[in-house]
């Protein structure tokens, strides 16, 4: 299936799944099965058990039996709070009394504070100075205080670093740690408790954490299972590293709406784990996205931000091929303020 846009990368080469997963006894990596229990049993009662819709009219457009696992209503509106809470709440009493420190273009620190003000810590935040305003008022809003930073300039890996080194602060990275994995891959669990066996998960890439722990849940539990990664079109740094079999690295930072998937390479731990367990990744483009929400909006009646609707645009566009007959959806999540949000419907709206 073609790729629309101005871009058509090379797609991977794919190994059908079920033969990379069972022609041996099954794999051991960094996160298993049981990590990702564990989690759920500390996230018990903490987070929150997310919805799975299930429409029939969106049935009826795409032609399979499809499960929304809608991470927008998650607490902090995004599925970030998962693993946040299950890497901070494993620190020391003396971690958690010297703070915490994380980077993220906005779900991500909004999970860390949440987290941190939960566990009785602090929190400092290193964001991008053009998040949006809503992303940065929610941070601030749960008690962290934020440092921001010029995405396109500066590295937010190294300052976040440099910032945790110089205050004594544990980091807390995004993505790039088995707890915060783990704890991501919590979702799945739960959507796949709601609906039985699956024949796919969609589900967004940014660094690769959510992508990762869910395909570690649902391919143990389910070992057919497809699992799918969507990326946008203009941030297709996994998409890239897995045609390529290594990581790749983008020559900018991503320009895309979907805002929490502008990494320009895929993490070294989660690829390891993706690369090892996602089916395939797909690429949608800007409008596709922009169509996504807008159906969401007017058809399912929920809000969703662009990154958390990659998953449903790839099926409306029919980037997934072959269709699934059961097919689970990751909404990621719901961040999106309502200026911004009238903003980009007004750039989607239909000719």
């Amino acid at each position: 299936m073609g790729v629309s846009g101005p871009r058509q990368p090379e797609r991977p080469i794919r190994i059908p799944a079920e033969e990379h997963r069972m022609s041996s006894s099954p794999p051991t990596g960094p996160v298993t099965l049981q990590d990702v229990r564990e989690a759920a049993a500390r996230l018990e009662g903490v987070a929150h058990r997310t919805p799975v819709l299930h429409s029939r009219t969106l049935d009826r457009l795409v032609g399979a039996e499809t499960y929304l696992k809608c991470e927008n209503f998650q607490r902090i509106g995004a599925f970030k709070f998962r693993g946040a809470y299950n890497a901070i709440v494993r620190l020391s009493p003396e971690q958690l009394s010297r703070g915490v420190a994380a980077y993220s273009s906005g779900n991500h620190a909004q999970a860390v504070a949440l987290a941190a003000r939960e566990l009785g810590s602090k929190a400092v935040i290193v964001m991008p100075e053009d998040s949006p305003q809503s992303k940065l008022d929610a941070t601030a809003a749960y008690g962290a205080e934020i440092v921001t930073y010029d995405r396109y300039t500066q590295d937010r890996v190294e300052l976040g670093e440099q910032l945790a080194e110089e205050r004594g602060l544990t980091l807390v990275p995004p993505y790039e740690s088995p707890h915060i994995i783990a704890g991501q891959g919590t979702a799945a669990l739960e959507l796949l408790d709601k609906t039985g066996e699956l024949d796919a998960i969609l589900v967004p890439v940014g660094g690769g954490g959510l992508a990762a722990g869910t395909s570690v849940a649902a391919t143990a539990l389910h070992p057919r299972i497809r699992v799918i990664g969507i990326e946008p079109e203009a941030g297709d740094d996994t998409h890239r590293s897995l045609a390529a079999g290594r990581r790749v690295e983008l020559d900018a930072v991503p320009r895309t709406i979907a805002d929490g998937q502008g990494a320009v390479t895929p993490g070294e731990l989660t690829f390891s784990v993706n690369q090892r367990l996602l089916d395939s990744v797909e690429l949608v483009s800007e409008k596709e996205i922009l169509a996504a929400m807008r159906f969401a909006f007017e058809r399912l009646k929920i809000v969703v931000e662009p990154s958390g609707a990659t998953g449903l645009a790839a099926l409306l566009a029919g980037r997934v091929d072959p269709l699934p007959s059961r097919v689970g959806v990751v909404i990621s999540g719901g961040n999106v303020g309502m200026h911004r949000f009238m903003e980009l419907m007004e750039a989607g709206e239909p000719a």
